[in-house]
């Protein structure tokens, strides 16, 4: 190794201590990939590269997901004890589908008339066209 990359590598911390700042970063944020990797001074395809090669890291970060996973759903029985109905109606609509707590759009058409009229014109020239081809070939 040149004198150079010798320096270079000194100045640099090592792979395992930025893994382990970039872990302390991610904590932090509360599992903000962008953030962290800022603070670290870090790409996010850095962290993706170090995901793919490291298994011990994923397995972190994939950890620090799940905590937060655990919170969140301990902050929405907190709120559904609390009668905040929007948290009722959250953990309803994803977890009670079976018993037809499911979100659905329903649309009207009221048909105007001009709609309609439009349709009939562009299927009676649809007709026509198809008539006109269909001489042609014979």
């Amino acid at each position: 190794m040149t004198k150079a990359v010798k320096k270079a590598s000194a100045r640099r911390p090592s792979v395992k201590r930025r893994q382990q700042a970039f872990l302390e970063a991610y904590d932090k944020s509360l599992s903000n990939v962008s953030m962290a990797c800022k603070v670290v001074g870090i790409s996010r395809n850095a962290f993706y590269e170090w995901c793919k090669k490291y298994p011990k890291f994923n397995q972190q970060i994939i950890d620090f997901d799940e905590s937060n996973i655990d919170f969140a759903e301990t902050m929405l029985m907190k709120n559904i004890r609390e009668q905040k109905e929007a948290s009722i109606f959250f953990y309803l609509k994803t977890k009670a589908k079976a018993r037809g707590y499911v979100e659905r759009q329903e649309f009207e058409h009221g048909g105007s008339d001009a709609f309609i009229e439009a349709m009939k014109v562009a299927s009676k020239l649809r007709r026509q066209m198809e008539g006109q081809q269909a001489d042609e070939s014979n």
